[in-house]
């Protein structure tokens, strides 16, 4: 890797050299870097503004989006930061990802951005305000670690505006006019503390905090673009699970490495990233709801749970499960295992429709989980008697699905009433992920038990009169699973 702030040879010697004096920063830039070669990168550069740019595609629902913000908050500065670079270590940085709120009104994905609505008569100006292109003149684009040179060409402000369909501004003009304005202001808290301290005296967590709301649930319902965003990132997610099932083999040989970065490949390759550290448990790894270490080894007779999803160019990420038997073919106990799960996630699946309550998918997949541990003899019934002491929960964990959007676990500030106890909506999309879990050391259930964890996870979109299954590409079905992985390998 390059290292930045670069220096002539001719320079460094002379810097080294004992008899050579210490040299002076006469062009006013970085030491090491002599006048006549400042001025010479100063010109000879071909015009590379771009001049035929088509707006976003999402264009039209981040202005309408917006037009939702500002009639939420009439009269009111309304200031949402994208965020700023953080330090992996020494000079080097973590893969920027703008902050949710900034880039779901905006489509930009720029550090440092920030989008502003101002308020005026007849609701509110917005402006992009961004970095411009790295200045040439006074040596950014080649001497800065952050320039043109180094990390790559910016937009300029005009193609910012064509892009976004927001006027834009130079983000270095903007703490200044912040401390200067007047008149109530929120701010997106958490993201550009250089922006937050340019606000200081002029918020209060209180207000700031019903903005974040706010835009947490401008995301509950996804609008088309949306849909077809996260649809996008369920099939690479598909395509992905394919990718692993054909190489189990060589992870086999090697450890959950192989697996993890199998399905990396398709989402770096198809989409932007992964959406979330992928889950790559085999053997008792399964019984850990959050295994991202991914060093452990891959059996053969083990199931495999993969817990994965490719995000979009756009953020929008699929998450999605399956519990794999490495062999090809479950054993009776795991087929059992398995089988209450995915007919729990039957009873789950079933109850998403428009008008229900978003706990009913919860409560119907946690009781065929509390039936099938009674009939085993894992739990002392009656089944009324388990769920209302929540007794089932030493081997169900944990909810049944979450929120799905840009964030993984998505609209995660809303208010409990419009989420938790709210009622489902055409166009909400969720998850439905029942589990059991039996952990390798519970000495409550029969030895061969242990170890096992299976938890079956798909993407369910809400529509006008039931559900879609977004991720119902993928076999859910045990049956279904193995003939499809004898036909992956072939």
């Amino acid at each position: 890797m390059a290292e930045q702030l670069p220096e002539t040879p001719e320079t460094a010697e002379q810097e080294t050299a004992e008899e050579e004096p210490v040299k002076q920063r006469k062009n006013g830039l970085y030491p090491g870097v002599s006048d006549e070669l400042a001025e010479n990168m100063k010109g000879g550069w071909a015009d590379t503004e771009l001049h035929d740019l088509e707006p976003i595609p999402q264009a039209a629902e981040t202005a309408a989006r917006r037009a939702a913000l500002s009639a939420r908050f009439p009269g009111e500065r309304l200031v949402v930061p994208a965020g700023n670079l953080k330090t992996r270590s020494n000079d080097t940085d973590y893969p920027f990802r703008a902050s949710v709120e900034y880039a779901h009104l905006t489509g930009n994905q720029t550090e440092d951005g920030v989008l502003v609505l101002e308020p005026t008569a007849d609701g509110h100006q917005a402006t992009i305000y961004l970095l411009p292109r790295s200045d040439r003149e006074n040596g950014e684009f080649w001497l800065d670690g952050q320039g043109e040179l180094w990390v790559g060409r910016r937009h300029s402000l005009g193609e910012a505006e064509k892009l976004y369909g927001i006027p834009a501004a130079d983000v270095r003009t903007l703490p200044d006019a912040l401390r200067e304005a007047t008149g109530p202001v929120r701010v997106v808290r958490g993201y550009d503390a250089g922006i937050e301290a340019a606000l200081t005296d002029k918020v209060t967590a209180e207000r700031d905090e019903e903005l974040r709301v706010f835009l947490s649930e401008l995301r509950l319902v996804k609008d088309d673009f949306e849909i077809g965003e996260l649809q996008k990132a369920v099939d690479s997610t598909v395509r992905g699970f394919e990718d692993v099932v054909k190489v189990l083999d060589k992870a086999e040989a090697t450890s959950e490495r192989y697996i993890e970065g199998t399905f990396f490949l398709r989402a770096r390759v198809e989409g932007n990233d992964v959406g979330y550290g992928s889950i790559c448990a085999a053997g008792p790894h399964a019984t850990t709801l959050h295994w991202v270490r991914n060093d452990g080894p891959v059996r053969s007779g083990d199931l495999l749970l993969l817990d994965a999803g490719v995000e979009t160019h756009t953020y929008y990420t699929a998450d999605v499960t399956r519990t794999l038997p490495i062999s090809g073919r479950y054993t009776d106990l795991q087929k059992k295992i398995y089988d209450a799960v995915y007919d729990a996630q039957e009873a789950g699946i079933a109850a998403v429709k428009p008008g229900a309550k978003y706990r009913d998918f919860h409560d119907a997949a946690q009781r065929v989980l509390t039936e099938r541990l009674v009939e085993w003899g894992l739990v002392e019934g009656p089944v009324e008697r388990v769920l209302e002491l929540g007794l089932q929960r030493r081997w169900t964990l944990h909810g049944t699905g979450h929120m799905l959007g840009m964030d993984v676990h998505d609209c995660a500030a809303a208010r409990t009433e419009t989420y938790v106890d709210g009622t489902l909506e055409p166009g909400m999309v969720l998850t439905v992920e029942p589990g059991l879990y039996f952990q390798a050391d519970d000495l409550t259930v029969p030895e061969e038990y242990r170890g096992i964890g299976v938890r079956i996870e798909d993407d369910i979109l809400v529509t006008e009169d039931g559900n879609r299954n977004l991720s119902a590409g993928l076999p859910r079905r045990s049956d279904e699973v193995e003939a499809w992985m004898a036909a992956l390998k072939g």
